[in-house]
């Protein structure tokens, strides 16, 4: 067996449907059902993307590239003798077989995933045989994709050489756990920018400030003086501190002279509040250092700021946000001798 062979990984539906399938009748296969036969479009990613925007018009533009690449993974990239991983959400082992049989559509069969591949499984194991990192890769989100970074894991497992892996040795856990919170932030910092472009963030920024217990005006859409929302805790806005807010939805680099702009609109007695999505240089931060009345939130601070907040958040934005509380390892320090 080649350390360099190529391992798959798939998964059988969303909720692991396909789990029977799978394993009793010996295949591996996938959906798209409106698609038909692969054989006469695989191997060309154009024409696969055409097909999908025929057959699937309500997808989103940047989900076709994604599935077809995994399409033309499945029918075309998979070899007869490679390697497949399948983790099961029913009996929550790892499964490892070969993929022995080219692509077939096969409606008849199984209309709800006519697209499939023979394999013949050759282990399983329990899901604690492998490192979190292994089993955090084989939970991508992807139907179809290409294990890389655990390779030799699963190889040593077919093999059978895998073994238990304690929580506490398993160097992997510290990785997962910050590719976990990396990604939950990289998902917040996008949406933030793709969806509240512009005006809208300012609403969004008022929002956070009422979670925080401030009552907010938001300047009306347009020129707006530099300020784009005024923030104060009494009802009436008479009472300080008043916070002068000015909101970039941009993702680049907000330097000095913007920020020196907004200080020069904040009278004595006054708070300025500059938030962006993307960050600031380091003169722009020198001079809001050298203000005690100056705060700068920039788009890690800010997503720091919205994970905090979350459970206060309207429903509007808890449905632009869509997220869960999910706890992750936390690795044990070590000790120092």
């Amino acid at each position: 067996m080649a350390d360099s062979e190529r391992i798959w990984g798939i998964h059988a539906g969303a909720t692991g449907d396909a789990d029977e399938l799978f394993l009793k009748e010996g295949v591996i296969a996938v959906g798209w059902t409106k698609l038909g036969d692969l054989d006469a479009i695989k191997g060309s990613k154009e024409t696969l993307k055409a097909k999908l925007k025929e057959c699937y018009p309500e997808k989103k533009p940047g989900a076709i590239p994604v599935d077809a690449g995994q399409l033309n993974r499945f029918a075309d990239e998979m070899k007869i003798g490679d390697l497949v991983v399948y983790p099961s959400k029913i009996d929550k082992h790892v499964h490892i077989g070969r993929v022995t049989g080219n692509y077939l559509y096969e409606p008849s069969k199984d209309q709800k995933y006519p697209h499939q591949r023979a394999v013949q499984w050759l282990s399983s194991f329990p899901r604690t045989s492998f490192s979190q990192g292994a089993l955090y890769e084989i939970g991508s989100i992807l139907t179809i994709f290409q294990v890389k970074n655990h390779v030799q894991e699963f190889l040593q497992a077919t093999k059978g050489k895998s073994k238990t892996v304690s929580a506490v040795d398993d160097a992997t856990v510290k990785v997962v756990a910050s590719e976990i919170e990396e990604a939950t932030r990289d998902f917040v910092l996008k949406q933030l920018a793709t969806e509240l472009k512009g005006h809208p963030l300012a609403d969004f920024v008022a929002e956070l400030l009422g979670t925080m217990g401030y009552r907010s005006r938001v300047s009306p859409e347009g020129p707006d003086g530099g300020i784009d929302i005024i923030a104060h805790k009494d009802e009436l806005g008479f009472e300080p501190p008043i916070i002068k807010v000015q909101v970039k939805s941009s993702e680049g680099t907000i330097g000095d002279p913007i920020v020196s702009a907004l200080y020069g609109k904040v009278a004595a007695g006054e708070y300025g509040l500059l938030v962006t999505l993307g960050t600031f240089s380091p003169q722009a931060k020198m001079f809001a250092r050298s203000k005690s009345n100056l705060r700068l939130i920039d788009g890690r601070e800010l997503v720091d700021l919205v994970l905090q907040h979350y459970e206060a958040f309207d429903s509007r934005y808890k449905g632009l946000l869509p997220l869960k509380r999910v706890y992750v390892p936390e690795p044990l320090e070590e000790s120092e001798e």
